[in-house]
């Protein structure tokens, strides 16, 4: 019997896409029963049926009170900000619905499937990270791994795109810059490739910053029109905010071949027609393209390099092909931009071929080693002694190789203390403002005659793909205490389990309790 290949997955604000190795050990995306190689990431939920992709994105302009989108950015959250016939969605069961079309089409395609990579991007936070996972278990996955986006990218590149050898080696080392802009998310790594080893070296991001922003631009200028005309917003219209939304997407996609395009737009009888310009385009969006640039060069400088020091720039995301990304790119380093891969699919078939390396597939017999970093600083906020103020303490730094282990001492803060709590953090000031919840460690049923000044040994593991476990313990107790973690956001399993039985039961209402 032949091996079950597993496949890959990007996961996308605005499309999503799936791929698996061939027999020859390539990469292939995997049309969806449509027959097109992305998905839109949207989920209409039409009386007790629900439709994912397309169709999803075509009823959005009619009914957008019954169509979910972009939940990818709000991964994370408790639920997703738009109630649907009354009820919230936890944003990874919105995810989990697009996941299940997608393995309902590959099915259709290639037979079972199981195992898959999900991609997520570099700066999701661990939380969101989670979510994504908790995603791909409720469609029925079997999750193997996170990996990040710009990883799977430069792994797509390095093993599909002629500069290794047949082994998977370097001819020579690289230190690749990838870029990836994408409909709802931005990020950007540094990757060095030497020999076999994949090694992430920094990595930076904006998950709330994509190409849904520059569409905005154009929304702005349409609706600014229209009222000017006829003295009405057509954005106070959801369904006609939703059609200003696809005339944007459109002209912008034509704004990247052409120099000039003539938008026209209809609402309530009323009609205006608007011609836009590259220039004018480019001039309005400008300070978001700063922001990627701003976070691009300060993400060298964190990886100890210049743009001199980088032999390659890679683009990926449907929006790099706006022509100002290039010309910004190229414009900072002196070099040329490296277009070879498909940017809608590279990010899912470099997932595809970390997740046959995962399970050492025959069809690609390499040896590769990938080494991540985390994207955000992860550490305990505690009380200081002194100032009886919260201070935070950083046990792994922002941008620390994977998996990674770290552990701190630290003491209870009073006499008689019957449990410890260990409050987890991710990113923030020295004071914990800004910082992620992550979740409390405690340790429970300790002995009343437990003194102030105990020693607490609080440790992290934090795998490579960014999930990260806690343990704390008190070296004073011969007994082993008793941990329990309380997550500040997401799912527990029991609710992951129901919402998943709720999935498969066509979503029809179950006794889940939030």
């Amino acid at each position: 019997m032949s091996e079950i290949q597993p496949v890959g997955i990007d996961l996308g604000t605005t499309y999503s896409v799936v791929a698996q190795l061939d027999s020859h050990g390539i990469a292939r995306t995997i049309p969806n029963a449509e027959g097109d190689l992305t998905t839109p990431s949207a989920v209409l939920f039409d009386d007790d049926m629900i439709v994912v992709g397309k169709e999803a994105l075509k009823a959005a302009a009619a009914t957008p009170e019954l169509v979910a989108q972009y939940a990818k950015r709000e991964m994370g959250n408790a639920n997703f900000s738009q109630p649907i016939n009354g009820e919230y969605f936890p944003p990874e069961v919105i995810q989990s619905l697009v996941l299940e079309k997608l393995k309902q089409d590959t099915e259709a395609k290639i037979g079972r499937c199981q195992d898959a990579v999900i991609t997520v991007p570099a700066y999701f936070n661990e939380p969101k990270r989670k979510a994504t996972q908790d995603a791909g278990k409720m469609a029925g996955f079997n999750v193997l791994d996170i990996i990040n986006e710009p990883t799977a990218a430069a792994i797509a590149f390095g093993i599909q795109e002629g500069f290794l050898t047949a082994d998977g080696e370097s001819q020579r080392n690289e230190t690749i810059l990838v870029y990836d802009l994408g409909g709802g998310t931005f990020d950007v790594s540094v990757m060095s490739i030497d020999g076999k080893n994949y090694k992430v070296l920094a990595t930076d991001g904006d998950f709330k910053l994509g190409g849904v922003d520059w569409d905005d631009r154009i929304i702005e200028s349409l609706a600014d029109a229209f009222v000017q005309q006829h003295q009405f917003d057509p954005r106070h219209d959801a369904g006609a905010h939703q059609r200003l939304r696809r005339e944007a997407e459109e002209a912008k996609r034509s704004l990247s071949a052409r120099a000039k395009v003539g938008v026209t737009f209809e609402h309530a009888g009323k009609t205006i027609r608007l011609d836009l310009s590259r220039s004018d385009f480019e001039a309005k969006t400008a300070n978001l393209l700063d922001r990627t640039r701003f976070t691009t060069a300060k993400l060298i400088r964190d990886a100890g390099l210049k743009w001199k020091d980088l032999t390659r720039i890679l683009l990926v995301g449907g929006s790099t092909r706006m022509p100002m990304v290039a010309a910004m790119l190229e414009r900072e380093s002196g070099k040329a931009v490296d277009r070879s891969l498909a940017a809608d699919e590279a990010v899912a078939h470099g997932a595809a071929i970390y997740a046959s390396l995962l399970k050492k597939s025959e069809r690609l017999p390499r040896d590769v080693a990938v080494t991540n970093v985390n994207s955000h600083s992860l550490g305990v906020l505690g009380v200081e002694t002194a100032t009886g103020r919260p201070r935070s303490c950083t046990l792994l730094p922002r941008n620390t190789a994977l998996p990674a282990k770290r552990s701190a001492a630290f003491t209870t803060a009073r006499d008689g203390q019957t449990s410890v709590r260990v409050n987890i953090i991710e990113g923030g000031d020295a004071s914990g403002n800004h910082s992620t919840p992550i979740g409390e460690c405690i340790i429970r049923d300790l002995p009343p005659t437990l003194p102030a000044g105990t020693q607490v040994v609080v440790s992290f593991r934090y795998a490579n793909n960014g999930r990260l476990s806690v343990k704390a313990r008190i070296p004073s107790l011969e007994r082993a205490a008793k941990l329990h973690i309380d997550r500040k956001s997401g799912l527990s399993d029991t609710l992951v389990d129901e919402w998943g039985k709720r999935i498969r039961n066509g979503m029809k209402p179950l006794n889940i309790e939030s």
